[in-house]
């Protein structure tokens, strides 16, 4: 373990960015990468480098400036795959317990033409890492990013077109070290007794009842738009009588009159409706109704939006995303999803899945993947969950992949959408700087999951310290 006063230095380099970063405002939408008449997108996930900072203060990596080189020349490195939590990959305790800087490298190519195009934005996101990433592509920093469980990424494009080496070197440094800041919030406590510890050794505390995995846990993506591209889409839906309306707001950005058209398709590709402008209102006759799953004889129906973009210049852009039509009211007594009551029969789900040995004299359980992404787990778990008759389920205790929230829509499963605000136990968590970030981490989570059907509710912390009196919240 690191030394008392390393650790208090990593704690402290998460506590100073995390500060850093909710001063400033966040910029542009989340959409999710699609492809597209005018976009690409290529998964650069698989195996990847990787190598624990295992020195006292585990700052060696950023002293050493391990990003301007191959990450096999600083050490020892071995395979890691991602989307996966490093901790149970690894047959080494060290690993598995780790608290600190780890670093992640892969050789990506990149193909020439979108290199070539100087009208091609090449952005490079990464879908989740725990807790505190900073990023770099050969070796020049694109980003950091505080919190996990949620998407981050850069415009990669002007250094790619510095050089013309290919492949390009992608670098993440990721820091799992949580504090009364984070979220969830964390403590190091030092274990001071030479009787029993040796020098330096400390545990990070956590006041939640699951793992503290970390590392990359979701897709890193390669994705291509035009330079004049679509940022964001908000859609907002109603209904009257058998009259669907379908408010949409579009924002574009590299241009600054843009063409925008909007185009609304019913599941057997009818077009049922169409709109100019940036904003508008969409009007659908005869609207089919995105109902629960065992609500409706027809649930999770969900009508398709192409939105296109097209600046001065005559650049392209399209983007589509699939829309759901209702409306979610609540009473004093009544929770109502399309002004029928809703009964939420559901659960509370993990990203995790434990494996159960299938011999039968070794039964034992197992953990690999973590907190990874794993379509054949998600799949079984929706088929687990409408075997059982279950309509909901909670993101118990932090923002799930965004494919989760798609199977959702598909499948008429309605979502309660936590944010990770889970142990807030500790007076000190309640503060100015906590409040910034916890502010931060709900609009990253309501902008990247604002037009999905199945949220129709939004958690922003579980089980804190709510008997406290008020902490004293203030803004100078």
């Amino acid at each position: 373990m690191m030394s008392s006063t390393g650790a208090e230095r990593t704690a402290k380099c998460v506590f100073l960015v995390a500060f850093c970063s909710v001063c400033q405002a966040l910029q542009g939408g989340m959409l999710f990468p699609t492809e597209s008449p005018s976009r690409e997108v290529k998964d650069v996930s698989g195996l990847w480098r990787f190598r624990a900072d295992l020195s006292p203060d585990r700052n060696r990596g950023f002293e050493q400036e391990w990003y301007k080189s191959p990450l096999a020349e600083t050490g020892p490195v071995i395979d890691m795959p991602v989307p996966s939590s490093y901790n149970d990959i690894t047959q080494d305790a060290k690993i598995r317990d780790f608290i600190g800087w780890v670093w992640y490298e892969k050789d990506v190519w990149v193909p020439a033409r979108w290199i070539q195009d100087r009208g091609t934005r090449i952005v490079l996101r990464v879908g989740s890492a725990h807790y505190y990433s900073v990023l770099w592509v050969n070796g020049v920093k694109m980003t950091e990013h505080v919190g996990g469980h949620l998407p981050f990424e850069a415009d990669i494009g002007s250094v790619l077109r510095q050089s013309s080496a290919n492949p390009c070197r992608i670098t993440i440094a990721v820091n799992n070290t949580l504090t009364l800041e984070t979220l969830p919030p964390g403590t190091i406590q030092y274990m001071n007794d030479r009787t029993r510890y040796p020098a330096g050794y400390f545990v990070q505390n956590i006041n939640f009842d699951f793992f503290n995995y970390a590392g990359i846990h979701r897709s890193v993506l390669l994705y291509t738009t035009p330079n004049a591209h679509i940022d964001d889409v908000t859609v907002e839906t109603t209904f009257s009588d058998n009259i669907g309306l379908v408010s949409y707001n579009v924002s574009v950005l590299g241009s600054s009159k843009p063409a925008v058209k909007v185009t609304l398709s019913a599941q057997d590709g009818r077009c049922v409706a169409s709109a100019d402008g940036t904003r508008g209102v969409l009007k659908i006759t005869d609207v089919n109704l995105w109902w629960p799953y065992l609500m409706h004889e027809n649930p999770a129906y969900l009508y398709s939006m192409e939105v296109q973009a097209t600046a001065e210049d005559g650049q392209t852009d399209f983007y589509t995303l699939p829309v759901g039509i209702r409306t979610v009211r609540v009473t004093n007594t009544q929770f109502l999803i399309n002004n029928k009551p809703f009964y939420f029969h559901g659960v509370n789900k993990h990203e995790d899945a434990d494996c159960l040995s299938p011999h039968r004299k070794t039964r034992f359980v197992f953990q690999i993947r973590g907190k990874g992404f794993d379509w054949p787990l998600l799949v079984k778990d929706f088929n687990l969950m409408k075997w059982m008759g279950a309509n909901s389920f909670r993101t118990s205790h932090y923002p799930y992949a965004e494919e989760i929230l798609q199977m959702a829509d598909r499948h008429g499963i309605v979502i309660i959408d936590e944010c990770p605000g889970v142990g807030i136990k500790d007076i000190r968590s309640f503060g100015n700087v906590s409040l910034a970030h916890h502010l931060t981490v709900m609009e990253e989570l309501v902008r990247r999951d604002k037009n999905h059907p199945s949220v129709v509710m939004w958690s922003v912390a579980n089980e804190p310290a709510s008997e406290m009196q008020p902490a004293g919240f203030y803004f100078k």
